[in-house]
């Protein structure tokens, strides 16, 4: 069949919108029509190669949909059920036996080579393959091919724009604090970073009933954004040092510390923002070849722990219906950060993303 879908074909350049050939689903997959996907730092990280994804390919992981045709192996599916995708994992390894499919041994190669498992891909155009299966989806495209197991059925009053965030950044910032950090009622955490991940975290904090939580950022009107979604404190990383501001709030530091800007000098700061045994969880993605310098001595006398949080520790099939519940109760509004675009204007919505004029863009389709 043919499909309308964003393609980018050169590092750092613009998504042109084109006419692909989709196959039909295998047995194992589905056919979803995309009706929203939410625009992610993921996405744009690899477009401009900061891992180096194959070329040309359709991006975008944040989709959401309705199921248009189920392949023979699939069961738990029907034609017209809405749907959310999230990433893929195989099921088999070690991490997925428990339960923690997030760190699935495969997971760079199911989610980044631009193909499924056996090296195919779904989409071709006129001068030859387009490469897909990104995050086992490829979803800034009107309909994609995915594998049942990164595939979620939401209610059929759902509103699918709102909820197609939810499959990557939005479980990844509540993920941290829920599911990986374990924050507690009357516990600290300090969130560098509100972006759509930072404020799903500060959202998640405030669910948890953690006493203080504090947002750190450059910018003013996402850190009154913060505020509104439950953080009790703002530190404007501009004016202010964040340490000193953090420990003066505290009295001391934080129990636990999310980092949702890879930025090595931010990172530093959490880590030296952290209370004796509190924890730092690294969400923001690096280059691969920087490195985080740490101070022995401290983390020795201080028994603080760093740790890397992917998807938020989260199992989509499980985690995702909770925190879709939640939303439902308005105690998890997500829509706040949300702004909405027709998928004609997916370059208008990375420039607005990426000078921060929007915080989560979501793409109509």
């Amino acid at each position: 069949m043919h499909i309308q879908a964003a393609v980018t074909r050169e590092k750092g350049g613009q998504f042109h919108l084109e006419t692909l050939s989709l196959e039909a689903p295998r047995a194992d997959e589905m056919l979803i029509r995309i009706t929203a996907v939410g625009i992610c730092h993921t996405d744009l990280a690899m477009r401009d190669q900061v891992f180096p994804v194959p070329q040309p390919i359709v991006l975008g992981h944040e989709g959401a949909g309705i199921v248009e045709q189920v392949g023979a192996n699939v069961s738990g599916f029907s034609v017209g059920d809405k749907v959310v995708m999230s990433y893929r994992a195989c099921g088999a390894c070690p991490s997925c036996a428990a339960h923690a499919p997030s760190y699935c041994h495969a997971f760079f190669p199911l989610n980044f080579s631009g193909a499924r498992a056996d090296g195919s891909t779904s989409l071709t155009c006129d001068s030859g393959p387009v490469h897909s299966h990104f995050f086992g989806q490829s979803s800034f495209a009107s309909h994609v091919v995915a594998h049942y197991s990164n595939v979620v059925k939401v209610a059929a009053e759902a509103d699918l724009a709102v909820l197609a965030p939810f499959g990557c950044g939005i479980q990844t910032g509540a993920g941290a604090v829920i599911n990986a950090l374990k924050v507690g009622v009357g516990e600290n955490v300090a969130i560098f970073g509100t972006g759509s991940v930072g404020l799903s975290a500060v959202m998640a904090a405030k669910l948890v009933g953690a006493t203080r939580i504090i947002a750190v950022d450059r910018n003013a009107a996402r850190l009154a954004l913060a505020q509104e979604l439950g953080a009790t404190h703002a530190v404007n990383a501009g004016t202010d040092n964040p340490v000193e501001a953090i420990q003066r709030i505290t009295g001391g530091g934080v129990a636990y510390a999310i980092d949702t800007t890879a930025l090595i000098p931010v990172l530093s700061q959490a880590l030296a923002a952290l209370a004796p045994r509190g924890t730092l969880g690294i969400i923001g993605a690096s280059r691969p070849d920087e490195t985080l310098p740490v101070p022995v001595i401290d983390l020795l006398t201080s028994g603080k722990h760093v740790r890397g949080i992917v998807e938020g520790d989260a199992e989509p099939a499980i985690f995702l219906p909770k925190l879709i519940e939640l939303h439902a109760q308005g105690r998890f509004p997500a829509e706040k950060m949300m702004r909405f675009y027709n998928f004609s204007e997916i370059n208008e919505a990375v420039h607005d993303s990426e000078s921060g004029r929007c915080v989560k863009a979501v793409l109509r389709i």
